[in-house]
């Protein structure tokens, strides 16, 4: 394994951007710590196993989510790898639907592993007997991470028409996307109107679009417009939580009237631009550092399992709440008190050697997702049967979506014996089906990844 990742890094094409993979592990190991801080998970005889968010017991603690809602910058990342990945695909003579299994791949692989598992764990501990509602709240606290992934396969989808349609207008349509997203939040509150709905997509669309401008050479990484946007970034920040209707909380908060995140707001916008210049500013002293060897190993082996990592850091919370609390091995001090903070470091060390564990496990779904496709799996498709093959792979993407979707918005609830809704599993694993049963068209040469 040591070995493969030390090849891997050592052989890297010269050409790769290695900030945009830094970039990629930087946010996902921050929302995993984020969410590792966050959430405060309990266990009695009573009521069993429950979660909530511990920001509401610490209200001081809202700015400090500024620091730890970093999702902006994976979606800038993912346009800037996709728009890279699509474009080198065409040029190779693949077609869209070649682009869209394969990249949809390394996303739906390591996801059918853990909802398999996830499934096949609430069965098992049902038919042991376990207090139904106890398997609903864990299984609902170990898929929280897939609201994440629905969004991102999403504009993913996207992808083929969005990056044409970024070659043309450029600039044009994020600002488009950014005045949406303000019309939306004027819609309700101003009007009352449920129009800012349309901010799950809107928000995710107008970041993931600056990530092609960036590919593109459009963002420029000088100090002066980078301290612009950065500073222009926060200010509007500021404006918008502290003179505006939006909280300050960049992440849920139970009880609270408006929320960032759900629906996404013009604030969240304000500090992606806050993230997206501090990394326009920071590139040329990370690309420094990356051209060291040990540095750019050790970014090499957090992407290799980052999707892992992602999936299963909220399952690691539950299999360690439920194997320390019921025996006392664990304190459990009231949430925000001086006790619960000094807890945190060593339920924080459990988590990590829980979630090393599972990686070690499940880590290698994701690495066989990202093998390049041989000969003997797939074969070239006839020309007739190219519109065929597209109209399934975007049914089979739509069903997947379908079925994240229904998993996501179940909420917390006995599903049943599966842990999750029964209707919605079934769509993504429809979808999941569809999806790999679809034969590819190689391209002349391999693309990146």
């Amino acid at each position: 394994m040591l070995s493969d990742l030390r090849k891997t890094a050592e052989n890297t094409p010269p050409q790769r951007d290695r900030y945009i993979d830094l970039l990629r592990a930087v946010a996902i190991t921050t929302v995993v710590l984020g969410h590792w801080l966050v959430v405060a998970v309990t266990y009695d005889e009573a009521d069993g196993l429950s979660g909530f968010s511990a920001l509401v017991a610490v209200p001081w603690s809202h700015p400090l989510t500024w620091l730890f809602q970093v999702m902006p910058l994976f979606f800038l990342v993912g346009g800037y790898a996709n728009g890279a990945s699509l474009l080198a695909h065409r040029r190779s003579g693949g077609d869209v639907a070649g682009w869209l299994i394969t990249r949809s791949a390394r996303l739906l692989g390591p996801t059918t592993v853990f909802l398999v598992t996830l499934t096949a764990s609430a069965l098992l501990a049902r038919l042991l007997g376990t207090d139904p509602q106890l398997v609903g709240t864990a299984v609902w606290l170990a898929s929280i991470p897939l609201w994440f992934l629905t969004a991102y396969v999403a504009v993913v989808v996207l992808t083929p028409v969005l990056y044409p349609l970024h070659q043309r207008v450029g600039m044009i349509l994020p600002v488009v996307l950014v005045t949406a997203v303000a019309a939306a939040d004027a819609a309700r509150f101003l009007l009352g109107l449920p129009y800012a709905a349309a901010n799950y997509l809107l928000v995710w669309l107008a970041v993931y679009q600056l990530g092609f401008v960036w590919r593109d050479g459009r963002l420029t990484d000088r100090r002066r417009p980078a301290q612009v946007m950065t500073a222009g970034g926060l200010l509007a920040l500021v404006l918008l939580t502290a003179a505006g209707p939006y909280p300050v909380s960049m992440v849920a908060v139970p009880g609270e009237q408006v929320q960032n995140t759900a629906p996404p707001t013009l604030a969240l916008l304000a500090l992606a631009a806050t993230q997206i210049g501090l990394a326009l500013l920071l590139r040329r002293r990370a690309d420094r550092w990356l051209g060291r060897r040990r540095p750019w190993l050790m970014v090499v082996a957090v992407n290799s399992v980052i999707l892992t990592v992602f999936l299963w850091h909220m399952a690691a919370v539950v299999l360690a709440a439920v194997a320390l609390y019921p025996r006392g091995l664990m304190a459990q001090p009231p949430v925000g008190s001086a006790d619960w903070f000094l807890w945190r470091l060593p339920w924080l060390a459990c988590l990590l050697l829980m979630l090393t564990v599972l990686v070690a496990i499940f880590g290698r779904a994701e690495r066989r997702s990202r093998r390049p496709h041989g000969d003997a799996v797939h074969r070239d498709i006839q020309r007739g049967g190219k519109l065929a093959r597209l109209v399934l792979t975007y049914a089979g993407l739509a069903t997947v979506l379908v079925g994240l979707l229904g998993i996501t918005t179940a909420g917390r609830a006995d599903h049943g014996p599966l842990g999750l809704p029964g209707e919605a599993l079934l769509a993504y694993l429809l979808g999941a089906v569809i999806l790999w049963l679809i034969p590819l068209r190689r391209p002349r040469q391999p693309f990146p990844s």
